[in-house]
């Protein structure tokens, strides 16, 4: 088994076989992100603390963190999944890996120094590389140079200078995050401008809501108040219209009753109902009407009565050699007239 050994620190790294089993079983049983002294493996080791960051089993498939086996499994990875990457968006795929459990199955360990010890590992802690690439977020780069906020942090980005032949040589430098600049000033006081927008917007809108609800509020209790008002008005309409029925059969009958039985049939039904105002006015024209109309009969019949006993007069005084006949007829015929207009 190998071991792959890194320095952090000095940037180097250096692989070592061990075949001892007794040595290896410090690290059988153990996870991915705990850490292992180092004395067991030998005296070169002493003091060296290690931390174990992955490895490969026999076949060649990696450890995953998070998968608490010691052998291997297949699962359904996506976008975003360590040990997997998908050829399309959305795409998921089955794959096999290994637990993040050490076993002996393994054919490489990854380790990482945490601390070191008393002697020096040759090719591993006694030199230093140099850094391939320099600090790429700006707030690294100001505390790398000791810059304050005013300087400006792009003309200290470390470049890398590429040579290859038959080309012209050519300088390489990462893209600066988290960087500040006039343009990204003016989009924050875009975005801030829009934002308050928003805000005078919505609240003009509720504002605008609010006052049309009360309105609305207010129209239907008008509405409210006129629809009781109105049943109110008809309530005391219909009380009136009984009261005035009832005083009405109360009061006694003082017009003369018709002769007529079919007219007396008539009365009756209708006054089981409440007459209206129109109706009685009728009545009552009627009533005077037939008065007037007796009135002129019984003066007709008077004058005619009078003119029948001076025509029964004037013969026994004008003619009285008349012979007995004619007086006969003519005391006849005053009998009958008056008795035609007493009759009529």
């Amino acid at each position: 088994m190998k071991l792959n050994i890194s320095c952090p620190a000095t940037g180097c790294q250096k692989a070592i076989a061990i075949d001892d089993d007794k040595k290896l079983s410090i690290f059988y049983g153990r996870r991915m992100g705990q850490e292992v002294d180092g004395d067991a493996l030998g005296d070169e080791f002493k003091g060296y603390i290690f931390k174990i960051t992955g490895g490969n089993d026999k076949d060649g498939f990696s450890m995953k963190q998070g998968v608490l086996v010691q052998g291997r499994v297949r699962l359904l990875m996506g976008a975003g999944h360590k040990c997997y990457r998908p050829r399309r968006a959305g795409e998921r795929k089955r794959k096999s890996v290994r637990g993040c459990i050490v076993g002996p199955d393994l054919s490489v360990i990854a380790l990482a120094i945490v601390k070191t010890g008393e002697e020096a590992i040759a090719g591993l802690t006694d030199t230093k590389q140099p850094k391939r690439l320099g600090p790429k977020r700006a707030t690294k780069i100001r505390k790398l140079f000791a810059l304050t906020k005013d300087d400006d942090v792009r003309r200290f980005v470390i470049k890398r200078k590429i040579e290859k032949e038959g080309k012209p040589v050519r300088y390489k430098a990462p893209r600066i995050q988290r960087l500040v600049t006039d343009a990204r000033l003016r989009r924050k006081r875009v975005y801030k401008a829009h934002k308050k927008a928003r805000w005078e917007r919505t609240r003009q809108a509720v504002t605008d809501y609010q006052k049309v609800l009360e309105e609305y509020r207010k129209k239907r209790a008008t509405a409210h108040k006129e629809e009781v008002q109105h049943k109110k008005d008809l309530a005391h309409q219909r009380h009136a219209k009984q009261e005035e029925a009832t005083s009405a059969a109360k009061k006694p009958v003082t017009q003369d009753k018709p002769t007529d039985k079919k007219t007396d049939k008539k009365t009756d039904k209708k006054t089981d109902k409440p007459e209206s105002k129109t109706s009685q006015a009728l009545k009552a024209v009627s009533n005077v009407a037939s008065k007037v109309a007796s009135a002129v009969k019984g003066a007709t019949t008077s004058d005619k009565k009078g003119d029948q006993k001076q025509k029964a007069a004037a013969p026994t005084t004008a003619a009285p050699a008349q012979g007995k006949k004619d007086q006969k007829d003519q005391k006849a015929a005053p009998a009958q007239q008056g008795g035609k207009g007493g009759k009529k």
